[in-house]
Protein backbone atom coordinates (compact mmCIF):
# COMPACT_ATOMS: atom_id res chain seq x y z
CA UNK A 1 0.00 0.00 0.00
CA UNK A 2 1.17 3.86 -0.59
CA UNK A 3 0.97 5.36 2.62
CA UNK A 4 0.65 8.98 0.76
CA UNK A 5 -1.90 7.36 -1.63
CA UNK A 6 -5.27 8.65 0.55
CA UNK A 7 -3.54 11.86 1.14
CA UNK A 8 -5.34 13.73 -1.67
CA UNK A 9 -8.70 12.61 -0.45
CA UNK A 10 -8.42 14.13 2.99
CA UNK A 11 -9.19 17.72 3.56
CA UNK A 12 -5.62 19.08 4.59
CA UNK A 13 -7.13 22.19 6.36
CA UNK A 14 -9.52 20.16 8.73
CA UNK A 15 -6.42 17.72 9.26
CA UNK A 16 -4.87 20.72 10.17
CA UNK A 17 -7.28 21.96 12.47
CA UNK A 18 -7.35 17.75 14.03
CA UNK A 19 -3.83 18.01 14.41
CA UNK A 20 -4.51 21.47 16.32
CA UNK A 21 -6.85 19.84 18.30
CA UNK A 22 -5.03 16.73 19.23
CA UNK A 23 -2.50 19.20 21.05
CA UNK A 24 -4.48 22.06 22.50
CA UNK A 25 -7.54 20.15 23.47
CA UNK A 26 -6.75 16.51 23.63
CA UNK A 27 -2.99 16.80 25.11
CA UNK A 28 -2.57 20.59 26.50
CA UNK A 29 1.09 19.79 26.52
CA UNK A 30 2.90 21.32 28.74
CA UNK A 31 6.80 23.70 27.59
CA UNK A 32 9.38 20.77 27.96
CA UNK A 33 7.05 17.72 27.82
CA UNK A 34 7.42 14.83 26.24
CA UNK A 35 5.13 12.83 23.90
CA UNK A 36 5.15 9.20 23.25
CA UNK A 37 2.88 8.64 19.81
CA UNK A 38 1.73 5.41 18.47
CA UNK A 39 0.05 5.52 14.88
CA UNK A 40 -0.25 3.01 11.92
CA UNK A 41 2.06 3.89 9.42
CA UNK A 42 -1.32 5.41 7.17
CA UNK A 43 -1.35 8.03 9.60
CA UNK A 44 1.61 9.53 8.74
CA UNK A 45 0.25 12.98 7.63
CA UNK A 46 -1.27 13.26 10.71
CA UNK A 47 1.55 12.56 12.64
CA UNK A 48 4.00 15.17 10.88
CA UNK A 49 1.14 18.06 11.90
CA UNK A 50 1.10 16.74 14.89
CA UNK A 51 4.81 16.54 15.77
CA UNK A 52 4.80 20.27 14.02
CA UNK A 53 2.15 21.90 16.72
CA UNK A 54 3.63 19.80 19.80
CA UNK A 55 7.04 21.21 18.87
CA UNK A 56 5.03 24.86 18.24
CA UNK A 57 3.69 24.34 22.14
CA UNK A 58 7.22 23.59 23.27
CA UNK A 59 7.50 19.89 23.47
CA UNK A 60 10.61 18.39 24.50
CA UNK A 61 10.97 15.27 22.50
CA UNK A 62 8.25 13.82 20.20
CA UNK A 63 8.42 9.56 19.74
CA UNK A 64 6.91 7.97 17.45
CA UNK A 65 6.43 4.26 17.26
CA UNK A 66 4.32 2.77 13.79
CA UNK A 67 2.49 -0.26 13.29
CA UNK A 68 1.97 -1.90 10.05
CA UNK A 69 -0.88 -4.51 9.25
CA UNK A 70 1.24 -6.28 6.96
CA UNK A 71 4.28 -6.83 9.35
CA UNK A 72 1.95 -8.16 11.54
CA UNK A 73 -0.43 -10.33 10.04
CA UNK A 74 3.66 -11.53 8.90
CA UNK A 75 3.92 -13.10 12.25
CA UNK A 76 0.49 -14.92 12.14
CA UNK A 77 1.12 -16.71 8.61
CA UNK A 78 4.93 -17.23 9.30
CA UNK A 79 6.39 -16.89 13.40
CA UNK A 80 6.55 -20.01 15.46
CA UNK A 81 4.23 -20.87 17.93
CA UNK A 82 6.23 -19.75 20.81
CA UNK A 83 6.28 -16.47 19.16
CA UNK A 84 2.63 -15.53 20.51
CA UNK A 85 3.50 -15.98 23.92
CA UNK A 86 6.13 -12.92 23.73
CA UNK A 87 5.28 -9.26 23.61
CA UNK A 88 8.25 -6.07 23.03
CA UNK A 89 8.57 -5.75 27.18
CA UNK A 90 11.15 -3.77 26.70
CA UNK A 91 9.29 -1.27 24.82
CA UNK A 92 6.44 -1.19 26.57
CA UNK A 93 8.74 -0.82 30.25
CA UNK A 94 10.63 1.89 28.16
CA UNK A 95 7.04 3.56 27.95
CA UNK A 96 6.36 3.27 31.61
CA UNK A 97 9.55 5.08 32.62
CA UNK A 98 9.06 8.02 29.84
CA UNK A 99 5.15 8.23 31.87
CA UNK A 100 6.94 8.42 35.35
CA UNK A 101 9.13 10.89 34.10
CA UNK A 102 6.02 13.01 32.86
CA UNK A 103 6.12 12.12 29.22
CA UNK A 104 2.58 12.48 27.46
CA UNK A 105 0.65 9.81 25.51
CA UNK A 106 -1.02 10.16 22.53
CA UNK A 107 -2.53 7.42 20.41
CA UNK A 108 -3.95 7.49 17.10
CA UNK A 109 -6.30 4.95 16.32
CA UNK A 110 -7.18 3.89 12.66
CA UNK A 111 -6.01 0.09 12.36
CA UNK A 112 -7.83 -2.30 9.58
CA UNK A 113 -10.68 -3.64 12.17
CA UNK A 114 -10.71 -7.19 10.73
CA UNK A 115 -7.48 -7.32 10.37
CA UNK A 116 -7.36 -10.58 12.30
CA UNK A 117 -9.99 -12.04 11.08
CA UNK A 118 -9.01 -14.58 9.15
CA UNK A 119 -6.37 -15.89 12.02
CA UNK A 120 -6.15 -18.53 14.67
CA UNK A 121 -8.19 -17.19 17.64
CA UNK A 122 -6.07 -19.02 20.23
CA UNK A 123 -2.90 -17.13 18.65
CA UNK A 124 -4.90 -13.79 18.37
CA UNK A 125 -5.90 -14.47 22.53
CA UNK A 126 -2.28 -15.56 23.50
CA UNK A 127 -0.84 -12.22 21.39
CA UNK A 128 -3.03 -10.34 23.34
CA UNK A 129 -2.68 -11.33 26.36
CA UNK A 130 1.19 -11.61 26.13
CA UNK A 131 0.69 -7.74 25.33
CA UNK A 132 -1.39 -6.83 28.31
CA UNK A 133 0.91 -8.06 30.00
CA UNK A 134 3.48 -6.82 29.21
CA UNK A 135 1.60 -3.55 28.39
CA UNK A 136 0.47 -3.17 32.15
CA UNK A 137 2.94 -0.73 33.57
CA UNK A 138 2.46 1.78 30.88
CA UNK A 139 -1.20 1.68 31.43
CA UNK A 140 -1.37 1.94 34.92
CA UNK A 141 0.31 5.14 34.30
CA UNK A 142 -2.91 6.00 32.06
CA UNK A 143 -5.85 4.52 33.89
CA UNK A 144 -4.64 5.74 36.80
CA UNK A 145 -4.20 9.43 35.04
CA UNK A 146 -1.10 10.17 36.16
CA UNK A 147 -0.64 12.08 32.89
CA UNK A 148 -2.69 13.89 30.32
CA UNK A 149 -2.75 12.17 27.42
CA UNK A 150 -5.49 11.60 24.02
CA UNK A 151 -6.47 9.57 21.60
CA UNK A 152 -8.00 10.72 17.93
CA UNK A 153 -8.21 9.02 14.84
CA UNK A 154 -7.14 8.89 11.01
CA UNK A 155 -8.97 7.24 8.19
CA UNK A 156 -6.97 4.26 7.20
CA UNK A 157 -8.16 3.13 3.59
CA UNK A 158 -8.68 -0.73 4.68
CA UNK A 159 -10.73 0.90 8.06
CA UNK A 160 -12.78 3.20 5.43
CA UNK A 161 -13.84 0.37 3.47
CA UNK A 162 -14.76 -1.66 6.38
CA UNK A 163 -17.49 1.15 6.63
CA UNK A 164 -18.05 2.16 3.61
CA UNK A 165 -17.95 -1.31 1.70
CA UNK A 166 -19.88 -0.21 -1.35
CA UNK A 167 -17.97 2.45 -2.20
CA UNK A 168 -14.27 2.84 -3.93
CA UNK A 169 -11.18 3.28 -1.83
CA UNK A 170 -10.98 6.87 -2.33
CA UNK A 171 -14.35 7.61 -1.97
CA UNK A 172 -14.58 5.65 1.10
CA UNK A 173 -11.53 7.03 2.72
CA UNK A 174 -13.21 10.73 2.23
CA UNK A 175 -16.03 9.93 3.71
CA UNK A 176 -14.40 8.64 6.95
CA UNK A 177 -12.24 11.27 6.94
CA UNK A 178 -15.31 13.92 7.21
CA UNK A 179 -17.12 11.21 10.09
CA UNK A 180 -13.99 11.69 12.04
CA UNK A 181 -14.10 15.41 11.40
CA UNK A 182 -17.53 16.26 12.26
CA UNK A 183 -17.67 14.21 15.06
CA UNK A 184 -14.20 15.77 16.51
CA UNK A 185 -15.57 19.01 15.88
CA UNK A 186 -12.78 20.27 13.73
CA UNK A 187 -15.36 21.06 10.56
CA UNK A 188 -16.57 24.04 13.01
CA UNK A 189 -14.99 27.42 12.43
CA UNK A 190 -13.65 27.46 15.60
CA UNK A 191 -12.75 23.83 17.40
CA UNK A 192 -11.00 25.21 19.92
CA UNK A 193 -14.35 26.61 21.52
CA UNK A 194 -16.60 24.21 20.54
CA UNK A 195 -14.81 21.96 22.71
CA UNK A 196 -14.91 24.77 25.71
CA UNK A 197 -18.64 24.70 25.35
CA UNK A 198 -18.91 20.82 24.85
CA UNK A 199 -17.22 20.15 28.08
CA UNK A 200 -19.43 22.90 30.07
CA UNK A 201 -22.73 20.66 29.07
CA UNK A 202 -20.64 17.48 29.72
CA UNK A 203 -19.80 18.52 33.27
CA UNK A 204 -23.17 19.92 33.74
CA UNK A 205 -24.73 16.22 33.33
CA UNK A 206 -21.86 14.64 35.59
CA UNK A 207 -22.27 17.59 38.28
CA UNK A 208 -25.98 16.29 38.00
CA UNK A 209 -24.63 12.48 38.74
CA UNK A 210 -22.74 13.57 40.99
CA UNK A 211 -25.28 15.14 43.37
CA UNK A 212 -27.85 12.12 43.32
CA UNK A 213 -24.88 9.89 44.37
CA UNK A 214 -27.12 7.12 42.85
CA UNK A 215 -25.89 3.64 44.90
CA UNK A 216 -26.87 1.59 41.32
CA UNK A 217 -28.14 2.18 37.89
CA UNK A 218 -30.67 -0.36 36.24
CA UNK A 219 -31.10 -0.67 32.05
CA UNK A 220 -33.76 -2.35 30.83
CA UNK A 221 -34.33 -3.32 26.73
CA UNK A 222 -34.55 -6.16 24.53
CA UNK A 223 -32.25 -8.87 26.34
CA UNK A 224 -31.27 -6.51 28.74
CA UNK A 225 -32.37 -6.50 32.74
CA UNK A 226 -29.06 -5.49 34.74
CA UNK A 227 -28.74 -3.83 37.80
CA UNK A 228 -25.20 -2.28 37.97
CA UNK A 229 -24.11 -1.47 41.24
CA UNK A 230 -21.88 1.93 41.67
CA UNK A 231 -18.70 1.56 43.54
CA UNK A 232 -18.69 3.37 46.95
CA UNK A 233 -17.38 6.78 46.49
CA UNK A 234 -17.42 6.51 43.11
CA UNK A 235 -16.98 10.04 41.22
CA UNK A 236 -18.46 10.75 37.67
CA UNK A 237 -16.39 12.00 34.88
CA UNK A 238 -17.06 13.72 31.47
CA UNK A 239 -14.93 15.64 28.96
CA UNK A 240 -11.72 17.26 29.97
CA UNK A 241 -10.50 15.99 33.20
CA UNK A 242 -7.14 16.95 34.84
CA UNK A 243 -4.46 14.21 35.60
CA UNK A 244 -2.01 13.73 38.61
CA UNK A 245 0.76 15.65 37.12
CA UNK A 246 -2.08 18.97 37.68
CA UNK A 247 -2.46 18.53 33.23
CA UNK A 248 -6.36 19.42 32.25
CA UNK A 249 -6.59 17.10 29.08
CA UNK A 250 -9.41 15.78 26.90
CA UNK A 251 -8.01 12.09 26.98
CA UNK A 252 -10.60 10.83 23.99
CA UNK A 253 -11.46 12.79 20.87
CA UNK A 254 -14.68 12.54 20.11
CA UNK A 255 -16.36 12.17 23.33
CA UNK A 256 -19.66 12.17 24.39
CA UNK A 257 -20.00 10.01 27.56
CA UNK A 258 -20.33 10.60 31.25
CA UNK A 259 -18.73 7.45 33.00
CA UNK A 260 -18.08 6.61 36.55
CA UNK A 261 -16.41 2.91 38.50
CA UNK A 262 -19.07 0.43 38.71
CA UNK A 263 -18.74 -2.23 41.76
CA UNK A 264 -17.14 -4.97 40.74
CA UNK A 265 -19.28 -7.32 43.02
CA UNK A 266 -22.46 -5.94 42.47
CA UNK A 267 -23.64 -6.53 38.99
CA UNK A 268 -26.66 -8.58 38.59
CA UNK A 269 -29.07 -9.66 35.45
CA UNK A 270 -28.23 -9.96 32.08
CA UNK A 271 -27.19 -7.20 29.36
CA UNK A 272 -26.84 -7.76 25.33
CA UNK A 273 -24.71 -5.52 23.32
CA UNK A 274 -26.22 -2.75 20.54
CA UNK A 275 -23.86 -2.75 18.33
CA UNK A 276 -20.37 -4.92 17.10
CA UNK A 277 -17.36 -4.67 19.13
CA UNK A 278 -14.25 -4.47 17.00
CA UNK A 279 -11.18 -5.81 19.57
CA UNK A 280 -7.77 -5.83 18.36
CA UNK A 281 -8.97 -7.33 14.99
CA UNK A 282 -11.42 -9.61 15.53
CA UNK A 283 -15.04 -8.75 15.12
CA UNK A 284 -17.50 -9.80 17.89
CA UNK A 285 -21.39 -9.32 17.67
CA UNK A 286 -24.08 -10.49 19.38
CA UNK A 287 -23.04 -10.55 23.12
CA UNK A 288 -24.94 -11.92 25.82
CA UNK A 289 -23.90 -11.81 29.03
CA UNK A 290 -25.22 -13.06 32.23
CA UNK A 291 -23.61 -11.61 35.65
CA UNK A 292 -23.96 -13.10 39.07
CA UNK A 293 -22.41 -11.17 42.66
CA UNK A 294 -20.53 -8.83 39.67
CA UNK A 295 -19.27 -11.73 37.34
CA UNK A 296 -20.01 -12.95 34.11
CA UNK A 297 -20.78 -16.31 34.29
CA UNK A 298 -22.28 -16.53 31.16
CA UNK A 299 -21.14 -15.00 28.16
CA UNK A 300 -22.62 -15.88 24.05
CA UNK A 301 -21.92 -14.22 20.71
CA UNK A 302 -23.16 -14.86 17.24
CA UNK A 303 -19.94 -13.88 16.53
CA UNK A 304 -16.48 -13.83 17.55
CA UNK A 305 -17.88 -15.74 20.81
CA UNK A 306 -14.57 -17.99 20.87
CA UNK A 307 -12.48 -15.02 21.00
CA UNK A 308 -14.82 -13.43 23.54
CA UNK A 309 -14.22 -16.14 26.11
CA UNK A 310 -10.40 -16.17 25.37
CA UNK A 311 -11.03 -12.43 26.54
CA UNK A 312 -12.97 -12.93 29.48
CA UNK A 313 -10.66 -15.85 30.62
CA UNK A 314 -7.60 -12.94 30.27
CA UNK A 315 -7.43 -12.69 34.24
CA UNK A 316 -9.60 -12.91 37.21
CA UNK A 317 -10.71 -9.15 36.56
CA UNK A 318 -11.95 -9.75 33.16
CA UNK A 319 -15.23 -10.72 34.05
CA UNK A 320 -16.39 -8.02 36.38
CA UNK A 321 -16.61 -4.23 35.15
CA UNK A 322 -14.36 -1.31 35.60
CA UNK A 323 -16.83 1.39 33.49
CA UNK A 324 -19.93 2.13 33.00
CA UNK A 325 -20.81 5.31 30.63
CA UNK A 326 -23.92 7.13 29.28
CA UNK A 327 -24.49 8.32 26.05
CA UNK A 328 -28.11 9.86 24.47
CA UNK A 329 -28.93 7.84 21.66
CA UNK A 330 -29.21 11.11 20.08
CA UNK A 331 -25.25 11.92 20.31
CA UNK A 332 -23.55 13.28 16.65
CA UNK A 333 -21.85 9.85 16.39
CA UNK A 334 -25.42 8.15 16.83
CA UNK A 335 -27.32 10.40 14.27
CA UNK A 336 -24.32 10.10 11.58
CA UNK A 337 -25.92 6.53 11.39
CA UNK A 338 -22.39 5.45 10.50
CA UNK A 339 -20.59 1.89 12.70
CA UNK A 340 -17.12 2.64 12.47
CA UNK A 341 -16.50 -0.44 13.80
CA UNK A 342 -14.11 1.81 15.84
CA UNK A 343 -14.10 1.27 20.00
CA UNK A 344 -13.27 5.31 20.30
CA UNK A 345 -16.47 6.32 18.15
CA UNK A 346 -19.10 3.51 18.83
CA UNK A 347 -18.72 3.77 22.49
CA UNK A 348 -19.65 7.74 21.81
CA UNK A 349 -22.67 6.32 19.98
CA UNK A 350 -24.57 4.40 23.03
CA UNK A 351 -24.30 3.73 26.39
CA UNK A 352 -21.54 1.27 27.07
CA UNK A 353 -20.29 -0.82 30.06
CA UNK A 354 -16.31 -2.00 30.28
CA UNK A 355 -15.00 -4.93 30.74
CA UNK A 356 -11.92 -5.21 33.06
CA UNK A 357 -9.89 -2.33 35.06
CA UNK A 358 -10.96 0.48 35.98
CA UNK A 359 -9.97 4.15 36.10
CA UNK A 360 -9.04 5.64 39.40
CA UNK A 361 -9.97 9.05 38.95
CA UNK A 362 -13.43 8.00 39.25
CA UNK A 363 -13.41 7.69 43.15
CA UNK A 364 -13.82 10.99 45.47
CA UNK A 365 -9.77 12.16 46.14
CA UNK A 366 -9.25 9.52 44.10
CA UNK A 367 -5.40 10.34 43.20
CA UNK A 368 -4.80 9.94 47.10
CA UNK A 369 -5.75 5.87 46.94
CA UNK A 370 -3.68 3.13 47.21
CA UNK A 371 -4.92 0.17 44.60
CA UNK A 372 -5.65 -1.42 48.04
CA UNK A 373 -8.46 1.27 48.81
CA UNK A 374 -9.89 1.50 45.81
CA UNK A 375 -10.67 -2.53 45.58
CA UNK A 376 -12.00 -2.14 48.98
CA UNK A 377 -14.14 0.37 47.36
CA UNK A 378 -15.72 -2.10 44.81
CA UNK A 379 -13.15 -0.94 41.83
CA UNK A 380 -12.04 -3.84 39.22
CA UNK A 381 -7.81 -4.26 38.33
CA UNK A 382 -7.66 -6.52 35.50
CA UNK A 383 -4.84 -6.37 32.47
CA UNK A 384 -7.59 -5.25 30.17
CA UNK A 385 -10.04 -2.65 29.44
CA UNK A 386 -12.34 -3.24 27.06
CA UNK A 387 -15.76 -1.42 25.98
CA UNK A 388 -18.86 -2.47 24.38
CA UNK A 389 -21.82 -1.40 23.81
CA UNK A 390 -25.37 -1.64 25.39
CA UNK A 391 -27.60 1.34 24.91
CA UNK A 392 -30.33 2.21 22.04
CA UNK A 393 -33.46 4.14 21.85
CA UNK A 394 -34.92 1.50 23.60
CA UNK A 395 -33.17 1.30 26.30
CA UNK A 396 -34.19 2.92 29.96
CA UNK A 397 -32.16 3.80 32.55
CA UNK A 398 -33.36 3.92 36.14
CA UNK A 399 -30.50 5.58 39.13
CA UNK A 400 -31.42 3.58 42.29
CA UNK A 401 -30.47 5.33 45.75
CA UNK A 402 -29.42 3.88 49.10
CA UNK A 403 -33.09 3.90 50.40
CA UNK A 404 -34.44 2.39 47.46
CA UNK A 405 -35.91 5.04 45.69
CA UNK A 406 -35.91 5.64 42.08
CA UNK A 407 -35.63 8.29 39.64
CA UNK A 408 -35.77 7.90 36.21
CA UNK A 409 -32.17 9.28 34.51
CA UNK A 410 -32.69 8.55 30.45
CA UNK A 411 -35.62 7.18 28.59
CA UNK A 412 -35.66 5.42 25.00
CA UNK A 413 -32.23 6.52 25.06
CA UNK A 414 -32.32 9.84 25.99
CA UNK A 415 -31.96 12.01 28.98
CA UNK A 416 -34.80 12.18 31.68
Amino acid sequence: MNIHSDIATVDPKKLEKLAEVAVKVGLRLEAGQDLVMTAPLAAIPLVRMITRHAYMAGAGLVTTFYSDEDTTLSRYRHAPDASFDKASGWLYGGMAKAFAGNAARLAIAGDNPMMLAGQDPSKVARANKANSMAYKPALEKISNFDINWNIISYPNPAWAKQVFPELGEQEAIKKLADAIFAASRVDLDDPVAAWTQHNANLRKRSTWLNGERFSALKFTGPGTDVTIGLADDHEWHGGESTAKNGITCNPNIPTEEVFTTPHALKVEGYVSSTKPLSHQGTLIDGIQVKFEGGRIVEAKATKGEEVLNKVLDTDEGARRLGEVALVPHSSPISASGILFYNTLFDENASCHIALGQCYSKCFLDGASLSQEQIAAKGGNSSLIHIDWMIGSDKVDIDGISADGSIKPVMRKGEWA
